[in-house]
């Protein structure tokens, strides 16, 4: 029996139908009457924008705490220490409910929001600050029960930032960390006969070395946080996966809904790799040349 006969639609035309529904958080304008077409460019866009500015957090975040958890002060290396043993060892997925739970249950009301300098606003609506709108400088003010103007990073947002940084941090410190320790002792006592102090040997001698071999492995962790970004679903953010589930229940259309989620963070994946290992093999590159 056929799936037409069963009622089991198939085909892509459901991509030009109304999608009928509401997304909370976007990065272009959408309207509930518009396709499901639209609604998952929407959530591609949310993903893509989740993915590069939590890698790039995660990097910076991975490479201060490796480096200072080789620091000769106990206690900085400890406390380093100390983070990635945690953040490594608490699921991701609990990590996001603890940000998402911290967001929304200690910090104050609309009407009570931390402010600074009456420009920047933290409440339970999220981060409010002054942002380009409409063509002009606008900063937020409070009219009845929220903000106006401004831009604005929800709670939903922030917390699956700060879960994927905090977690895929935590891995790439000790990617910086093995690279380091893979330098040989005659690169630190060479840099340190010419004079150089401590941080001018890591930036110029040991680090820049450090990365041909810490790079593959961050390859990895890169392509972890972009994948682990599906997770968003969990705390409510609507990425390419949540907007995707919506359109699946709507429509029913399953097979078409998650093949479409497969291409997307392979693509994402390939592209990623890609991008990585070309920057990997130009510095490998340059090493070799010196």
């Amino acid at each position: 029996m056929s799936l037409e006969k069963q009622g089991v639609a198939t085909g892509w035309n459901f991509l030009s139908q109304e999608s009928g529904f509401e997304i909370g958080e976007t990065l272009i304008e959408y309207w509930s009457d518009e396709t499901y077409l639209k609604a998952l460019w929407v959530g591609l866009l949310n993903t893509v924008y989740v993915a590069l500015i939590g890698n790039v957090l995660a990097v910076l975040v991975g490479l201060f705490i490796g480096v200072f958890s080789m620091s000769p002060n106990w206690m900085i290396s400890r406390i380093c220490r100390f983070y990635v043993e945690i953040a490594r060892n608490i699921p991701l997925l609990l990590q996001l409910f603890f940000w998402y739970s911290l967001f929304n249950e200690l910090l104050p009301a609309v009407d009570q929001a931390y402010s600074l300098g009456d420009m920047v606003f933290l409440s339970q609506r999220g981060l409010k600050f002054p942002w380009f709108m409409a063509g002009h400088w606008e900063i937020p003010t409070l009219s009845g029960f929220d903000f106006t103007g401004g831009g604005t990073l929800t709670p939903e947002f922030l917390s699956l930032i700060m879960g994927l940084v905090f977690y895929t941090g935590a891995y790439n410190a000790e990617i910086v960390r093995a690279g380091i320790e893979s330098i040989p002792r005659g690169q630190w006592e060479a840099a340190q006969s010419l004079g150089l102090t401590r941080i001018q040997m890591l930036i110029k001698v040991i680090i820049p070395q450090s990365m041909q071999v810490a790079i593959p492995p961050m390859i990895s962790q890169l392509l972890n946080l972009s994948k682990n970004s599906s997770l968003a679903v969990a705390i409510g953010f609507p990425d390419f996966v949540t907007i995707a589930n919506t359109t699946l229940n709507q429509t029913g259309q399953a097979v078409e809904v998650i093949s479409l989620i497969m291409i997307i963070y392979l693509f994402m994946s390939l592209s990623t790799s890609f991008i990585a290992n070309l920057y990997h093999r130009s510095i490998a590159h340059k090493g070799a040349e010196r």
